[in-house]
């Protein structure tokens, strides 16, 4: 008898996976001793539980929209939920329509279909260094030839960012608010730039705006989206495409999430959406759209209160505990901090003896890296914590690096 040699069987796309390290420390950091600043999870205890249980219970004491939300719907979305995020990108200064919008199940799903939908083998793809490892999970599936592009205070460096257009990529993936992992943030003038190299290269930007509300101090800046948009009505032209979703702000289980891009695209992405799920659960959409009408933008405003308390705790015990060595941005606003160690630590191993020594969990930075550089960095989330356990977890974590810094 012939055993199934499922190695062979699985298609070339699919053996580009690899397991997310953050998923994976997720399951040591579930352990009550661990302090955890691994997972960039919401706070569990903002989530408008109150608001959510009258949300079903009114929606399925409706009979007629009780049942409509337990039936099909159509793949781009519920035309009121669409609307509503179009009314929201509007106040941002991004006039779109709801033409201009898929629902999809996270921003993740909106990053697998573009990748599905934009890249190809040796597709050169633009990446900031480091970057979201979600989205290399899912572009790295398509197999692109990453160009990775270093970042300083005011974002992308825009040499490399012209270097990289030069060299022929047309496609770049830019987090510009709150970035995860490193928490950094691109200036206005950067972003005027970045986006004025991709006009003049033909090049088209996706835009990850999943934190681009969690902002705790100055003022908020236009996204790439807003600016591209200023002064244009046309629904099919564009060159950015932003991601955007509801798990940072309300919660993350409904899975709703949306992309706005040109109809054009919109219009490949429905079809691409048909061949996979269909649409996003319609009673997920249902409740979403009928808990931001109760909730925001007040709710928004708690958890923006939230965590700039737990980043504060986080920036000062860094600031207190952490040698001078060490080296860490100071986020304005998302769910992270980025650390720099001394040459020759490499944090995948401080990991192993954090989690042995100290009882400490966070990221190593090296995950993030197109390249597999950034091996003394490291990825620090300050939302699931409070205060005083955060400022425990830093010190501990500090006392380790050292220990192994003196070694």
């Amino acid at each position: 008898m012939m055993h199934v040699s499922w190695n062979n069987l699985i298609a070339k796309d699919a053996r580009a996976l690899t397991a997310s390290e953050i998923r994976d420390l997720l399951k040591v950091a579930e352990r009550p001793e661990v302090i955890s600043f691994a997972g960039g999870v919401p706070d569990p205890k903002l989530f408008p539980l109150g608001e959510l249980s009258e949300v079903y219970a009114d929606l399925m004491a409706d009979d007629v929209a009780g049942r409509g939300a337990l039936q099909y719907s159509i793949s781009e979305g519920m035309p009121a939920l669409r609307q509503w995020i179009a009314a929201d990108l509007a106040k941002e200064g991004a006039e779109r329509t709801i033409d201009n919008i898929l629902i999809t199940n996270g921003a993740q799903q909106g990053l697998d279909m573009l990748a599905r939908l934009l890249l190809e083998q040796g597709t050169k793809l633009v990446v900031e260094k480091p970057s979201y490892l979600g989205a290399m999970q899912a572009f790295s599936t398509r197999h692109p030839d990453y160009i990775g592009v270093t970042m300083d205070d005011e974002g992308v460096v825009l040499a490399d960012l012209e270097a990289a257009f030069e060299a022929g990529a047309r496609i770049a993936y830019l987090a510009p608010d709150f970035q995860n992992p490193t928490g950094l943030s691109y200036s206005l003038a950067r972003r005027q730039a970045v986006l004025e190299l991709a006009q003049r290269y033909g090049a088209v930007i996706i835009e990850d705006a999943a934190y681009c509300k969690l902002s705790y101090e100055g003022e908020a800046l236009p996204s790439l989206l807003a600016l591209d948009e200023a002064g244009r009505q046309d629904e099919d032209a564009g060159t950015v495409v932003q991601l955007g979703t509801f798990s940072k702000t309300l919660v993350p289980a409904l899975r709703v999430g949306w992309v706005t891009a040109p109809r054009p695209l919109i219009e490949k992405l429905v079809l691409l959406k048909q061949a996979s799920d269909l649409h996003v659960a319609t009673i997920n959409q249902a409740v979403a759209l009928r808990a931001v009408e109760k909730t925001f933008p007040g709710h928004i405003d708690t958890v923006r209160d939230t965590y700039r308390t737990k980043r504060d705790a986080m920036l000062r015990a860094l600031e207190d505990f952490m040698p001078d060595s060490v080296s860490f941005t100071r986020p304005k606003g998302g769910m992270f901090v980025w650390l720099t160690l001394p040459d020759g630590i490499d944090s995948r191993a401080l990991l192993e003896r954090a989690l042995e020594e100290e009882k400490v969990a966070f990221v190593p930075g090296q995950a993030f890296f197109c390249d597999k550089s950034g091996e003394n960095t490291c990825r620090l989330s300050f939302s699931a914590g409070d205060p005083a356990r955060i400022r425990e977890g830093i010190e501990r974590l500090a006392n380790l690096i050292r220990r192994v810094h003196n070694q």
